[in-house]
């Protein structure tokens, strides 16, 4: 019996677990399903993350048939502690004041940004600019020619407060790394490492949660792969938002339709799998005069954001300057790539389509069926979006000194123009940024509290919780959930 049962030793649960363990009254017991991150070097640097991403510990979730979007992408999410934190590129982002308000306006009281801001300044990860040593001369040519090309200014620093007014500009951006050393910004390292050694903190790795055992209303603990688990005072789901969602649904907790057609008794008809969002990212490729060079931090340091419906601390659009290609699904559609290619990466930063993420049956080794449903809002804003976006990449391939790196635009191709058609090539090509959250989100499936609804004893703390998506790479914002999270718990 312990008083804390996380389920997860993600971004968030590793980080859940190092704070509340920090009392030494309270016992916290975390259960991982892969294993530990200790012994793996890929895990440790930044610049390592495609091996960690495409490797062993990949649970590589897949979509259903996507009636607009690209049906072939993989969603990577990471089974070992530290998470996804461990594979990302740990872009990372103070979470933007407007996206808090819109929080608040859909239900989540007490996350304004008075109140959630200053926890990014508790954050114990390095958080850094990319190095001098680590710009890399191409990159900082397309930044040059960004800022031209859009109007907007060259950020130095993003996460000063500066984008509460206005949350647009390009640049390198600020990263989760120690430059020194290329070691990551993961929360395993820089939070659970070091208290392991806490004997009121226990963490089992190898165990895969099946579901929450709830019993006269509330959660008493966690039926595992290694047998059952309880906690006196509450189950805290940090699963990830295809996880946390689907463990729900098979402890009965979810959509009474979902539940009555996988078999499974219902406990609480909430919309837990509903609302799921992901950042769409479309592709636009030009054949190069020569090959970038390699400095960098991970390789996708810089980037940019900017409005394209006229409100400057809402960013539409944003951008990734990587320094290789990555043009997978390209090919698939067709295209023939040249020797040497150069991208930018344009993504929706606020969608408003929404998926799902759903149980087939009660078992809890059959995969989840995960909806995206990309570009299927009704008023087609997501579509509209990133073809303003790869519109806004061909402008800045017009200005210096990016140009003079370019041959020829390969994909889509200067012949494709019209809206209809970069529509269609973009949505057969796009690529997930791996943001997806939202499926048990406050004002729903949750409290402002994060305790889910009509349950006792139970809590869900990880990306799964936002009620909109952040318009930027959300690790940041997911760290920041934590960190309040171990307060409300607290308290």
């Amino acid at each position: 019996m312990t008083d804390y049962l996380i389920v997860g030793g993600g971004t968030a649960g590793s980080l859940l677990a190092a704070r509340l363990s920090e009392d030494p009254s309270v016992s916290v017991t975390l259960l991982e399903w892969g294993p530990s991150d200790q012994d793996e070097p890929r895990a440790r640097s930044i610049r390592r993350w495609a091996e960690m991403l495409e490797g062993e510990y990949d649970l590589d979730y897949r979509s259903v048939a996507q009636a607009r979007g690209n049906s072939g992408i993989r969603q990577a999410r990471m089974r070992i502690l530290g998470g996804c934190s461990t594979a990302n590129t740990m872009i990372t982002w103070r979470p933007l004041a407007s996206d808090l308000n819109e929080w608040v306006s859909l239900g989540a009281t007490g996350w304004d940004p008075e109140t959630v801001l200053p926890y990014y300044d508790r954050l114990r990860i390095p958080i850094s600019p990319v190095a001098p040593a680590d710009r890399n001369a191409y990159v900082a040519d397309v930044v040059e020619a960004a800022a031209k090309a859009l109007g907007v200014p060259v950020q130095e620093k993003w996460n000063d407060g500066r984008l509460d007014s206005r949350a647009e500009g390009v640049g390198f951006f600020e990263v989760g790394y120690e430059p020194a050393t290329n070691v990551r910004g993961s929360t395993s390292i820089h939070y659970l490492h070091d208290a392991l050694s806490r004997p009121n903190l226990t963490v089992h790795t190898g165990v895969r949660a099946l579901r929450v055992l709830i019993e006269d209303g509330r959660a008493t603990g966690v039926q595992t792969s290694s047998g059952m688990f309880r906690a006196s005072r509450e189950v805290i789901l940090s699963a990830g938002a295809i996880d946390s969602a689907r463990l729900l649904q098979l402890s009965g907790v979810g959509p009474r339709a979902v539940l009555d057609a996988a078999g499974v008794p219902v406990v609480a008809d909430l919309p837990v799998g509903e609302n799921l969002m992901d950042h769409a990212e479309g592709l636009i490729l030009w054949e190069a005069v020569k090959r970038p060079p390699a400095e960098c931090a991970s390789g996708w340091d810089a980037g940019g954001m900017f409005s394209v419906d006229g409100d400057p601390t809402r960013p539409d659009v944003l951008l990734h300057f990587p320094v290789e290609a990555w043009a997978v699904h390209a090919v698939t559609y067709g295209v023939t790539l040249p020797d040497t290619i150069v991208q930018i990466a344009p993504n929706v930063a606020r969608p408003a389509s929404r998926g799902t993420v759903r149980i087939t049956s009660p078992d809890p080794t059959d995969p989840p069926e995960i909806d995206y449903g990309y570009f299927t809002d009704p008023g087609g804003h997501d579509e509209r979006i990133l073809i303003e976006g790869v519109r806004a990449a061909r402008r800045i391939a017009e200005q210096e000194p990016f140009r003079s790196w370019l041959v020829r635009e390969v994909f889509p191709g200067p012949t494709v123009t019209s809206d209809e058609d970069l529509s269609a090539a973009l949505r057969a090509t796009h690529q997930t940024v791996y943001h997806v959250c939202g499926t048990c989100r406050i004002g729903t499936v949750l409290d402002p509290d994060l305790r889910v609804r009509g349950i006792a004893g139970l809590r869900v703390v990880d990306a799964s919780v936002f009620p909109a998506i952040p318009a930027v790479n959300p690790v940041g914002t997911v760290m920041v959930v934590a960190e309040r999270a171990a307060d409300l718990i607290r308290s």
